[in-house]
């Protein structure tokens, strides 16, 4: 893989990384309230998948700072969106879940799970219709894929032969249950195969998910139809804040962080290298903290805006 692509995915990674400490310190300070989900261990799937699939639109999971990092949204404003602050980009109005960039084609923070899935079909009905080249990204984790919805969502994508890839983030747990409890499969692309061509990638290694993902993204980009792409990943936390992560050992913890994906990509930078892209990535993020800290709050007149309320009164009356 090129050298400046190496290091830019390690960048992303490190960033993404000091981004979620730093937002982890900030939750514990009570400086940003609801509920946060770490991204931590994950860095490789979403780093990479971004980067693979820069061009088209892209549908997440509420697990989505990384992701939107990765797609290249200003730190600053991902930060001061989780501070519930007027200069995030959501303007305060959806916090750590719902990030939402449309210049971005980032269509990220769908809190219900899987509720991303049948937007994306209806997304990929666009393109299709209006003969774009690039198509559509849907990212959920391994619990969304006991929904009913995502079955349905399979079945439209493969019988009108959308441009739609399914990437399915696998960490083995639903909240707090483990896949095969409620799954008769540990690898959920067993669901798909009688649908679409499913790829299995090794989640924690950066170089294979970007490979993966670019391979999927030009399937479908040529005409092929919808691909499912399966990536075997490990959180380093539970599965949100107020989760103690009490249901893994230490044993299984030790085996999941022993496949740090930076660790992984750092042997092939150069230590000199690595480490200056380290400290850039902490000094953004500093930045981005500071910046979130002394932005002003939402404007209480502006409660009411980008909601139906004035439209429907005037149609009432």
């Amino acid at each position: 893989m090129d050298k400046l692509l190496l290091e830019e995915l390690y960048y992303l990674m490190v960033l993404g990384r000091s981004f979620e400490y730093a937002a982890k310190e900030h939750y514990m300070r009570g400086d940003i309230s609801g509920f946060l989900h770490l991204d931590l261990g994950q860095e490789a799937l979403s780093v990479a998948s971004m980067k693979a699939f820069e061009k088209g639109d892209v549908f997440t999971t509420y697990r989505e700072h990384i992701l939107a990092l990765g797609r290249g949204i200003e730190p600053q404003k991902i930060m001061a969106e989780l501070f519930g602050k007027a200069t995030g980009i959501s303007q305060g109005r959806g916090g750590s879940m719902h990030l939402f960039e449309p210049s971005h084609f980032f269509y990220g923070g769908d809190a219900i799970v899987g509720g991303q899935i049948p937007n994306a079909v209806g997304c990929a009905y666009a393109r299709k219709f209006s003969q774009q080249e690039h198509g559509v990204m849907v990212i959920f984790g391994d619990g969304a894929t006991n929904g009913g919805a995502f079955f349905e969502s399979l079945n439209n994508a493969a019988t009108q032969k959308l441009p739609l890839v399914f990437l399915c983030e696998n960490n083995h747990y639903a909240i707090g249950t483990q896949i095969q409890r409620v799954s008769p499969f540990e690898k959920q692309a067993h669901k798909a195969k009688p649908y679409m061509p499913t790829i299995e990638v090794d989640g924690m290694d950066v170089i294979a998910v970007y490979n993966a993902v670019q391979k999927a993204q030009q399937h479908v980009s040529e005409g092929h139809g919808p691909i499912f792409v399966e990536a075997m990943t490990c959180r380093f936390e539970g599965h949100s804040m107020s989760d103690a992560n009490s249901y893994r050992s230490m044993q299984e913890m030790s085996i999941c962080k022993s496949q740090d994906p930076i660790e992984k990509l750092k042997s092939k930078i150069n230590p000199d290298e690595a480490k200056k892209l380290e400290k850039k990535a902490e000094e953004i993020i500093d930045k981005a903290v500071t910046f979130a800290l002394d932005s002003p709050e939402p404007d209480i007149g502006e409660l009411k805006d980008h909601t139906f309320t004035e439209e429907l009164n005037h149609v009432i009356s």
